[in-house]
């Protein structure tokens, strides 16, 4: 993980924004996602789900932009001064506390929704899923709620409550599209519990333990070969996943688009088993959140033979 910006570096750029014509951004810097208008709040988005679900509640009466560029892995994100220059100026800022420290250190609370003050969280991986930086505060808690469709639901009501203080001349714009996403998102999780109610295996064996939420609400067993993507795994730990999968009978080793497949390939090899992507959507996928979330809930459902 990259290090992140301490509130006096982030003070510090914003000093030299007023002096510098600057466009240049750090890594896994993004232009804005939705053209500029007059009169429109700008509201940041820290990393793909969050912007998917801010574009929806915001709809056309808010100017959203994210932090995170497509193919970044979120938990790298360094910012460059445009972007912290962007969440000063922001009327508000959607995040999750603990996934991007940079984040974390550059927004003001007054203007800045944490999207996991919304929902009962749960603990993270025994050996704390969050690397922490030198002096930053450490998060207990899984921090991958998106993952869950009920709770990103619940997020979308929030997030509306917080535009509409920012922005209460569309107010109810807010509140309606946020009403019309819950319900979407209501039906995907309808289609989650039907889909993985009748399944061979309930055990998931994934690259890295980002599955906490999805396997908490469908009742799953969730089995990480590591607790964070940056980090690599000891012998001890592959032997003792291989050990377990083969107990379970998992057929399917899941890996991710943003971590190299090696040690799940390796494992696999031991198990016996094969290996498919599952999507922790931390970075823009080619759809979008609900396509992505489907194609998810048909790798669970081939690998853990679940029948419909």
């Amino acid at each position: 993980m990259m290090s992140g910006f301490s509130r006096s570096s982030a003070a510090g750029l914003l000093a030299g924004a007023t002096l510098l014509t600057l466009t240049a951004c750090g890594s896994g810097a993004a232009e804005t996602a939705t053209p500029s208008g007059a009169g429109r709040p700008e509201v940041v988005a820290a990393f793909y789900p969050l912007q998917w679900l801010t574009e929806q509640v915001g709809g056309p009466d808010a100017q959203v932009s994210v932090l995170t560029a497509p193919g970044v892995e979120p938990h790298d994100l360094e910012l460059g001064i445009q972007q912290v220059t962007d969440i000063r100026n922001a009327a508000l800022t959607v995040y999750v506390k603990g996934v991007q420290p940079a984040v974390d250190d550059a927004v003001s609370e007054e203007t800045s929704f944490d999207a996991a003050t919304a929902v009962t969280t749960l603990p993270a991986g025994e050996h704390g899923h969050e690397e922490e930086e030198p002096g930053h505060e450490e998060v207990a808690y899984d921090t991958h709620i998106w993952l869950d469709p009920s709770r990103l639901a619940t997020v979308a009501t929030k997030l509306a409550d917080r535009l509409a203080t920012a922005d209460p001349a569309h107010a109810q714009g807010y509140k309606d599209r946020a009403a019309t996403t819950a319900a979407t998102l209501g039906t995907l999780d309808q289609e989650f519990t039907k889909g993985l109610a009748s399944c061979k295996t309930k055990t998931l064996v994934t690259a890295h333990e980002a599955f906490g939420y999805l396997a908490d609400r469908y009742k799953l067993k969730q089995v990480g070969i590591t607790l964070d993507p940056d980090t690599e795994p000891s012998p001890t730990r592959i032997s003792e996943v291989a050990k377990l999968a083969k107990a379970e009978g998992v057929t399917t080793i899941f890996t991710e688009s943003l971590v190299s497949p090696k040690v799940a390939e390796v494992l696999a090899s031991q198990v016996g088993a094969k290996t498919a992507v599952l999507d922790p959507l931390e970075s823009k996928p080619s759809g979008d959140y609900l396509s992505a979330m489907r194609d998810n809930l048909k790798t669970l459902q081939t690998a853990l033979g679940c029948t419909a």
